[in-house]
């Protein structure tokens, strides 16, 4: 308990360094950023300060996520901007390299500096946590050439202590789960197209409308396959008529379930050692990362 409390503390701290003049939050609507942008509300206040919210809407990330985050923006008291990326019109992206996650990272957050900068703001704030240093996720290292802030992450929070202080301040997506680029759900090489990332989206929240929680379709070819926690699998079992059919009405030839269940980042689990230590490694922390969004 003293530990997490000395969290707070630190994290209290940073917050009202990073926006005695000003800040920008990359901000998702998702909780990690929820919580950062709270955070920053209240200190800009107090600080006397303007805070922005800084909404990237792209190609990558599911279309409901803009009024998400528009609503819990103003929910939170901030400042609202919506950035439009294309970042499939960069070839780097687009052919889904094994750092595909430090291209879009360093290609969005050039963008998001350029939109602080123009709103008079220095500091661009993000949301990774502790938890995201233990998965491969070479997008961090982008964050860190950039200069971009990351104070939940110097803070030493977990993810599961992000939704407890958020929860703490009424945050409202304190319980949202976590919601990666949709790139993330093809094997890497395989080019993305904006066909493909819809077909995705449609198929998890069809799936998501069932009930069911934490949940991906990850997508080999022709081939769909859903991973969902343990105790949902059931459900999938049970409406599996309904399923199969939805899905491949958009083009799916074979259904399965991953009988491993939800797991983050399953598509990283082939990858080299060799891949992991020359993309995966965050300069600061000194040990293998793992991807996220906003």
């Amino acid at each position: 308990m003293e530990e997490y409390r000395e969290k707070c503390r630190t994290l209290d701290r940073l917050m009202d360094e990073y926006t005695k003049e000003g800040a920008a939050v990359a901000f998702s609507g998702g909780a990690d950023s929820g919580l950062l942008l709270k955070l920053a509300v209240i200190h800009g206040r107090k600080n006397g300060s303007p805070v922005f919210a800084l909404t990237a809407v792209t190609e990558l990330h599911p279309a409901k996520d803009e009024s998400i985050a528009r609503k819990t923006a103003l929910d939170l008291g901030a400042e609202h901007r919506v950035l439009r990326v294309y970042e499939l019109k960069q070839g780097e992206i687009r052919r889904n390299p094994a750092d595909r996650c430090y291209q879009c990272k360093k290609y969005l957050f050039q963008e998001i500096r350029k939109a602080a900068a123009e709103l008079g703001v220095r500091v661009v704030l993000e949301g990774t946590n502790k938890d995201d240093l233990n998965q491969y996720r070479p997008g961090l290292r982008a964050l860190e050439e950039l200069g971009i802030k990351s104070p939940l992450k110097e803070a030493g929070f977990t993810k599961e202590e992000v939704r407890r202080l958020a929860r703490d301040y009424g945050v409202p997506v304190a319980d949202r789960p976590s919601a990666p680029c949709l790139a993330t759900r093809f094997p890497y090489g395989e080019e993305l197209t904006g066909e493909k990332l819809k077909k995705v989206e449609q198929g998890e929240e069809y799936l998501r409308s069932l009930g069911l929680y934490n949940l991906r379709l990850r997508v080999h070819g022709g081939i769909a396959r859903i991973e969902a926690d343990n105790g949902q699998m059931g459900l999938l079992v049970e409406k599996r008529r309904e399923i199969t059919g939805f899905l491949k009405e958009l083009g799916y030839r074979y259904i399965t379930l991953d009988l491993e269940g939800f797991r983050s980042g399953s598509m990283d689990e082939d990858l080299p050692a060799s891949v992991r230590q020359r993309f995966g490694k965050d300069p600061q922390a000194d040990r293998p990362e793992a991807e996220g969004g906003l």
